[in-house]
């Protein structure tokens, strides 16, 4: 998704709002929470709800274990649900020809540092510089290869398809400030 004027492009990016997110995050929470009420049954002898039978848990050790998993996946799951509740890591990238500035802004945790603003010179970028890993776990990355810098990520893990997709919009970030591309 992005925005072009003639001297301005902006690119938004997605944050932790993803459905993969909301999957993980409400499988997580069940889970959790039926280890938690496993366990507390057993320490009750007392089924909490009919269809989680904890007759054959006994206490020590089984059921003190279920409470201790339940309890840190309920903590992770309230870490998952916040996450996608403040949209870590959304925001936008902004090319503007006029000022000469790529700046990059996302959304960080709530505090006194919630908003992340950095702001670069279009002059200062050597490259835009593609980072291609296949196999189980696809990689690709699109950077910004800026002197005396660490390379700056533009773009999410997982948000191109295809590589394809990925060299057209390396292209495309290239085209205007003719900056090179690298990793191709």
């Amino acid at each position: 998704m992005n925005s072009q004027a003639k001297n301005i492009r902006v690119d938004f990016v997605t944050g932790s709002r993803k459905a993969s997110n909301l999957f993980w995050a409400s499988t997580l929470s069940l889970g959790a929470s039926g280890f938690s009420i496993v366990g507390f049954s057993s320490y009750l002898q007392n089924n909490l709800i009919p269809f989680l039978s904890a007759d054959q848990v006994s206490f020590v050790p089984q059921g003190l274990i279920m409470c201790f998993y339940g309890i840190a996946g309920l903590f992770t799951s309230s870490y998952l649900w916040c996450t996608i509740w403040w949209n870590v890591g959304s925001g936008y990238n902004r090319f503007d020809k006029r000022k000469g500035t790529l700046s990059l802004f996302r959304w960080g945790f709530p505090g006194k540092n919630r908003r992340i603003l950095i702001e670069f010179f279009i002059k200062d970028i050597q490259a835009i510089r593609m980072e291609i890993r296949e196999g189980l776990l696809p990689r690709r990355v699109l950077y910004a290869k800026i002197k005396g810098q660490q390379d700056v990520p533009l773009s999410r893990i997982e948000e191109y398809s295809t590589i394809e997709e990925m060299e057209d919009e390396a292209a495309e970030l290239a085209r205007s400030p003719k900056i090179s591309i690298e990793g191709v």
